[in-house]
């Protein structure tokens, strides 16, 4: 989900630059209007959406998975060719994909409990987030590889969905190795961020924000199943 490429220099060190700022600061307004959204499409009929396909899990993560590399894809040929109206519908797709499946995730708890629910998995992301990144920032070592395991990891969690699908039990495998990809990529986006300066900012704040958006939307999930195990 990721292309690979050759850092041409390995940091080490806590500090950000004002670029470093300028990603983070971008990927994290993205993913707070992501959050918005997903508040207000809940009380739309779209919060239906996910019971409709994850009456068969497989088709649901096929689907979803294709409206995040279809978006993913036409933002950065927007970015990449400075169409910034490309760039746009890339995004609007993006966030539909996420805030639809993250309404659908909402919608079984009651509405007053939402924004406490959102707030919650907002802090949760944000500290796996810093842990990450604390340890990317720590060592002087390439993260490329962990670009490759996330790959693998979303495969492998697809095939577990798909068998997931006919044997219930094997769905949670196929959750956790979806959600490590996630974190992965997250881990490699953010190796970009601090390797590569001579890309885009526009193309590594959207890598970093679909990985954070990735997260979030996993967390939701647990924070969720928490909160309904206490009442």
């Amino acid at each position: 989900m990721s292309s690979f490429e050759t850092p041409h220099e390995t940091g080490r060190g806590f500090g950000l630059s004002s670029r470093d700022v300028r990603v983070i600061g971008g990927a994290s307004i993205l993913m707070a209007i992501n959050v918005a959204l997903m508040y207000v499409i809940v009380t739309t009929p779209l919060q239906q959406v996910n019971a409709y396909l994850f009456s068969i899990p497989i088709v649901g993560v096929l689907v979803y998975g294709a409206a995040i590399m279809a978006g993913e894809f036409v933002a950065e040929r927007g970015v990449t060719n400075g169409d910034m109206g490309i760039a746009f519908v890339g995004m609007v797709i993006l966030q539909l994909a996420f805030g639809i499946f993250g309404a659908g995730v909402l919608r079984f708890a009651p509405r007053e409990a939402h924004l406490t629910i959102l707030g919650v998995t907002a802090i949760v992301t944000a500290l796996l987030t810093a842990v990450i990144a604390g340890y990317v920032y720590a060592r002087s070592k390439t993260f490329e590889s962990w670009g490759r395991y996330a790959n693998f990891s979303f495969i492998g969690g697809i095939v577990a969905v798909l068998v997931g699908t006919f044997v219930q039990p094997v769905l949670l495998v196929g959750f956790v190795l979806i959600f490590l990809g996630f974190l992965l990529r997250l881990g490699y986006e953010i190796w970009q961020v601090r390797d590569r300066r001579d890309a885009s900012i526009g193309l590594q704040t959207i890598g970093v924000y679909i990985a954070v958006a990735g997260v979030f939307v996993h967390v939701l999930q647990l924070v969720l199943r928490y909160m309904a195990s206490r009442q």
